[in-house]
């Protein structure tokens, strides 16, 4: 055996004495971060009455309710008229009224998401971290906006109805404060992720801190912005159908009153209508998107 040898097998014996001593390490803390998890779960679940045994006794009653608000589709007169029961027109008797209400709820969030993306592309530069004017800017825009998104649509929306009345404005200046709290945080963070270099050119040029903004950083993080603007819409349809419950319009207060008076295939009908709608806007935007984002990466 060489000299070199015998010399350097102690430092490779040491060296994976150190890598198992480490791996041991952070097993011990994956593990202590595992048990601290499963005790606050336990708490929470403990905190919140959420017993294994009244979920137990609760799933068959799910079930129950679902099969009450299937309809009774009958295969030999499936594509009768409306008078028939069992019939697909039977069970959408009510059609263009609920899509006259879909596309209201459609409108709503449309202009909500707008209003509150206006709001937030405003709010979203003086609260990014790193181009903030200062920090009293920063604090005050970035406190703003966990206000406006912290108190839920529906919240929004019982205040906005005691203060208009029932109708669509409540809805859409609910869900419009709701998208600026939560689009103005995305944006603030795809801001703070923004190469700077383009910042400081604009700036040793003698431009100003709104010119810097709107030519420097503004084109980087457009794409971003376009993203998270439609994928907001398509959250805010959602919105705009649960609002409804309390007379904000659209088609959740047909499906708040359809529940409330137990008509079991209406609720199953608006369901489904709700959900081919967002299905729908989800595969328009997906394409939009893709598309403004090439268009935007293209003209860079």
């Amino acid at each position: 055996m060489s000299a070199s040898y015998a010399t350097g097998l102690p430092a490779v014996i040491r060296g994976e004495e150190a890598y198992q001593a480490a791996r041991r390490e952070k097993r011990r803390q994956v593990l202590l971060g595992a048990a601290i998890l499963l005790v606050c779960l336990a708490i929470s679940a403990w905190v919140s009455e959420a017993r294994p045994s009244t979920l137990w006794a609760g799933l068959p009653r799910i079930g129950e309710y679902f099969g009450k608000i299937l309809p009774d589709l009958r295969w030999h007169a499936l594509f009768a008229n409306a008078e028939t029961e069992g019939s697909i027109a039977f069970w959408l008797y009510r059609l263009p009224e609920w899509s006259w209400l879909i596309f209201e709820t459609a409108n709503m969030a449309a202009l909500a998401t707008l209003m509150g993306s206006a709001v937030a592309l405003l709010l979203c530069f003086p609260a990014a971290r790193n181009i903030a004017p200062s920090p009293l800017v920063y604090h005050l825009a970035r406190r703003s906006l966990e206000a406006m998104r912290t108190v839920p649509e529906i919240v929004y929306a019982l205040i906005f109805v005691w203060a208009f009345g029932v109708g669509p404005l409540a809805g859409i200046l609910a869900i419009a404060l709701h998208s600026a709290g939560a689009n103005g945080k995305l944006f603030a963070e795809a801001i703070e992720n923004a190469d700077l270099k383009a910042w400081e050119g604009v700036q040793s040029t003698g431009g100003s801190w709104v010119h810097a903004c709107r030519f420097a950083v503004l084109p980087q993080v457009l794409p971003n912005i376009l993203s998270y603007l439609l994928l907001r819409f398509e959250v805010n349809i959602r919105s705009a159908s649960v609002i409804g419950f309390v007379g904000a319009g659209g088609i959740g207060e047909e499906l708040y009153k359809v529940i409330s008076f137990n008509y079991y295939e209406e609720i199953s009908a608006i369901v489904l209508l709700i959900v081919l709608t967002v299905s729908c806007v989800d595969l328009v935007s997906e394409r939009l998107r893709h598309a403004a984002i090439g268009r935007l990466e293209a003209a860079r």
